[in-house]
């Protein structure tokens, strides 16, 4: 069996963390077996390294490998991609097309992102796994494959299967095997030794002095999070190497490429973060309130105003495109009442003004509405409301349906009235 360090070294693999050995011992013994592999770890990890080290030492190292990313595969074309398709069996299909599984029986195949596969090519993949058999799109002749899957995902598995995206009998049978490959900011020793060799390879392809990062570089290197593994550290030693002058590196340096360095900060950020979210849900909240109360009294306002004009079918209407403004397209609310003439009550948001002169009023709160609202139109309003349901029921002698549809209320509400007003 060869070494763990021996199989680093053929593969390029770099480190010395023991979470990373242990992840490529588990490789080269699960390698002469035929045992399906799950490799699990975030984006970014190397997690492409496991399977080519299980097909080179297994004994399939003959046969095709073949690396398949399941999340780049559109939907509709998924199930032709990996089982292949027959001639017809959609628009486009003018021939027939073997897929993954068959061209490499005898080989492996490597699912990449395997927990963004649809759940009808999920039960396809389980098929393959229990008995090796798999249907061509479009055919009913059942095909058999001798195939090696060794899959990978940076998915947490339990909560796909928990929100039903992903089948559980699939993942225990994808799993039989995991192999687990720690993120980059738990390998703090081997961050210093990567990013050396990505600064040498970049070196030796652009034809410019190896950039070096001084002690404090170096401590601010290995203390960032890392959020995007290997492939982000990478990314970062092209970046210095291209274009920076001073190939000796200082933190100040180091920290104009590494985004989001407050992000690594306590959890304090984030709390002031909620209570300025939250202050401004509140702000939000308070404005809504205080229009609200704004066109309320301006329909206090304007239902007084038309009601002395004597004309009620308008401050219906008025007062409907009032409440629509409040509610939206809401029906009205059971509380609003078109029918009932609007009285100033206790409970109301109303202030009489001081009798101050207005240049004297300081203005304490932007946010308070008053309206004035003279005593003697109150009066008024009782009286021409009494005056207007004479007319009517003269006019119509005394048919209370004929005399409610004019005054734009109910026959019910127009008995009360006739009640309360003992006419």
């Amino acid at each position: 069996m060869e070494s763990v360090q021996a199989t680093k070294q053929r593969f390029g693999i770099i480190g010395n963390d023991p979470k990373l050995n242990r992840a490529v011992e588990k490789a080269i013994q699960v390698a002469p077996t035929d045992i399906s592999v799950l490799v699990t770890g975030e984006s970014g990890v190397g997690k492409e390294s496991i399977p080519k080290i299980i097909h080179s030492l297994s004994h399939r190292k003959h046969g095709k490998y073949i690396a398949v990313n399941c999340g780049a595969i559109p939907e509709g074309t998924i199930d032709s991609e990996l089982f292949g398709h027959e001639k017809g069996a959609f628009t486009g299909a003018t021939q027939t097309r073997n897929g993954y599984f068959e061209v490499a029986n005898g080989g492996t195949i490597f699912l990449d992102e395997v927990g963004e596969l649809p759940l009808t090519t999920q039960v396809r993949l389980l098929r393959v796994l229990e008995n090796g058999e798999f249907i061509k799109v479009g055919s009913s002749k059942v095909q058999k494959t001798d195939v090696r899957i060794v899959a990978a995902t940076n998915v947490n598995m339990f909560e796909a299967i928990k929100k039903e995206k992903f089948r559980e009998d699939l993942y225990y049978r994808l799993s039989t095997v995991e192999i687990f490959l720690p993120p980059l900011r738990d390998r703090e020793s081997d961050i210093h030794l990567l990013f050396r060799k990505f600064a040498s390879d970049f070196a030796n392809k652009y034809q410019m002095p190896t950039i070096r990062l001084d002690e404090d570089a170096v401590s601010l290197l290995e203390k960032y999070h890392w959020s995007g593994n290997i492939r982000q550290l990478r990314n970062i030693a092209e970046q210095i190497s291209v274009l920076e002058q001073n190939r000796a590196i200082n933190p100040e340096t180091l920290r104009s490429y590494l985004p989001d360095m407050g992000s690594n900060l306590p959890a304090v950020i984030s709390s002031n973060k909620k209570e300025s979210d939250f202050s401004n849900e509140r702000e939000i909240l308070y404005k809504v309130l205080f229009d609200m109360k704004s066109d309320l009294n301006d329909l206090k306002k304007l239902t007084m105003e038309l009601m002395q004009s004597g004309n009620s079918s308008q401050v219906q209407k008025e007062n409907e495109g009032l409440i629509r403004k409040i509610y939206g397209d809401e029906e009205t609310p059971p509380e609003v009442n078109f029918e009932e003439p609007v009285q100033p009550t206790t409970t109301e948001l109303i202030q009489i003004p001081s009798p101050q002169p207005a240049l004297e009023q300081k203005e304490e709160d932007k946010y308070h509405f008053a309206e004035e609202i003279e005593e003697e139109e109150t009066l008024s309003l009782h009286d021409k409301e009494l005056e207007l349901i004479k007319k009517s029921l003269e006019r119509h002698r005394g048919k209370r349906k004929a005399a409610a549809e004019e005054l734009g209320i109910s026959e019910r509400t127009l008995y009360r009235k006739i009640k309360q007003y003992d006419l």
